[in-house]
């Protein structure tokens, strides 16, 4: 039987088994730790926050990510495959030599599976980042120079290529680990949804560009809910949770570290608290605490 099954079981249910002379599973069969898997990009491996698991330093993959807090804070039993720059191609190819395929951690008897993946398909978000920061940096913070240069295309690769590659990736976690429960997080929110004045020289972006990446992350979120919709998992929406908590709030505040003076070895990513956060989140989604 599976966990997920047994777990389910009653008292009264055992009870009336126990009735009609059967043997039933003992109570610590019945709490059997999850069978966890944990795949995605830098944001699922907490990339940027140290320390820096040791077990392969080229996916800079973090023993604070969200997987580790809601492993300890479960009790689930946890295989963490999630690697920085992970796209979804990864799940089924090798990112890195030595790196197998994130698909090859599943199996049948997998409970539980979470991720985050999306963002870097079509370099979505180091693209959009370094477009609109040089834009931003060369008008002086006036207008919305990066929106002016790329328009739709963006959103357009979003929309062709990051959505039915979204869908075919999670189809596949569905077809290698088929008894399992799928959560799929969203991104929190790496920008305000209009400009400040004062996160300029930590997030040097022209005013109107602001909005114009928040919209662009907001298409991606989408792209990843309906994907996760569509292929029977679970989505983790991130957008109310982490709305106040973006890279031009101060330390303490703030889920995601800003492209300058911030306090993680890799820019606009989630922080230790961001983590946690995501952590949170999914298990109060999930059920799970």
């Amino acid at each position: 039987m599976p966990k997920s099954l047994r777990r389910v079981m009653t008292a009264s249910s055992l009870a009336g088994v126990m009735a009609l002379g059967l043997t039933v599973a003992t109570p610590a069969t019945a709490s059997e730790p999850l069978d966890y898997v944990a795949l995605g990009d830098s944001y699922s491996a907490g990339s940027g926050v140290l320390p820096v698991d040791p077990s392969n330093l080229l996916c800079l993959r973090s023993t604070r990510n969200y997987p580790h807090v809601l492993a300890a804070r479960t009790g689930a039993h946890l295989k963490d495959v999630t690697c920085g720059g992970a796209q979804t191609k990864d799940f089924s190819q090798s990112q890195h030599p030595g790196t197998a395929p994130q698909l090859n951690a599943l199996s049948a008897a997998t409970d539980l599976v979470t991720l985050t993946i999306g963002g870097n398909d079509n370099g979505t978000f180091i693209n959009a980042v370094v477009a609109c920061g040089t834009a931003g940096v060369l008008s002086g913070g006036k207008g919305s120079p990066c929106k002016d240069k790329n328009g739709t295309t963006f959103d357009d690769q979003i929309e062709k290529s990051t959505l039915p590659a979204l869908r075919a990736a999670l189809g596949a976690v569905r077809a290698k680990a088929p008894n399992a429960r799928v959560a799929v997080l969203g991104y929190p929110w790496i920008t305000p949804a209009q400009a400040d004045p004062t996160c300029f020289a930590k997030m040097p972006l022209a005013t109107g560009d602001v909005p114009y990446l928040r919209a662009i992350q907001t298409h991606l979120n989408s792209a990843v809910e309906r994907a996760a919709r569509e292929t029977g998992a679970t989505y983790v929406d991130l957008a109310a949770a982490s709305d106040g908590h973006d890279a031009c709030t101060p330390i303490g505040t703030r889920w995601i570290e800003p492209v300058l003076f911030g306090t993680n070895i890799v820019p606009v990513h989630p922080n230790a608290l961001g983590e946690r956060r995501m952590a949170e989140r999914a298990m109060s989604v999930l059920g799970l605490g």
